[in-house]
């Protein structure tokens, strides 16, 4: 009984903190507004970004631990200006998406999930918090799928 549990135990752990390695083409193919209003696919983003690593922040101006977080991600954003950064909202509205990104001064290419929390690239990726950060390879490869932090382990690790 006991070798079971710890069988079990084990199993839940290396499925709770797999790394996918890719968005689903449902995720990819979910439609985002840029700053000016026009759509563009989510993979049509990664494509603008190839070549270059790049750190997704999914965020929202009413997120008390995203905006709690900023403070460190501009530190890492200092640290590190080759990395690409890209800000995903899931605001409720257009007006305080774009509020929140002048009032907190944030620093890279900003899209807003028309899709919502419960749209096809937030569940693709099995989003249950927000920030959430997924560091993408020059090539689009994730690299760390799940971090809630900046001063994650794994995601500094990756990043150095």
């Amino acid at each position: 009984m006991k070798n079971t549990l710890t069988i079990l135990a084990i199993l839940f752990i290396s499925v709770a903190f797999s790394q996918k390695k890719s968005f689903s083409e449902e995720a990819l193919q979910d439609k985002l507004l840029d700053l000016d209003g026009s759509e563009i696919a989510f993979k049509d983003i990664i494509e603008q970004h190839k070549g270059q690593s790049v750190l997704i922040d999914i965020w929202a101006s009413w997120c008390k631990d995203c905006i709690a977080g900023f403070p460190d991600l501009k530190k890492l954003q200092q640290d590190n200006p080759d990395l690409d950064y890209v800000f995903l909202s899931l605001d409720k509205e257009i007006d305080r998406w774009k509020a929140g990104i002048k009032k907190y001064d944030l620093k890279g290419d900003h899209y807003f999930i028309k899709s919502g929390w419960k749209g096809p690239l937030c569940s693709s990726i099995d989003l249950d918090w927000i920030p959430r950060y997924i560091l993408l390879d020059a090539s689009g490869t994730i690299k760390v799928y799940r971090a809630i932090t900046t001063k994650d382990n794994q995601l500094l690790n990756q990043i150095q």
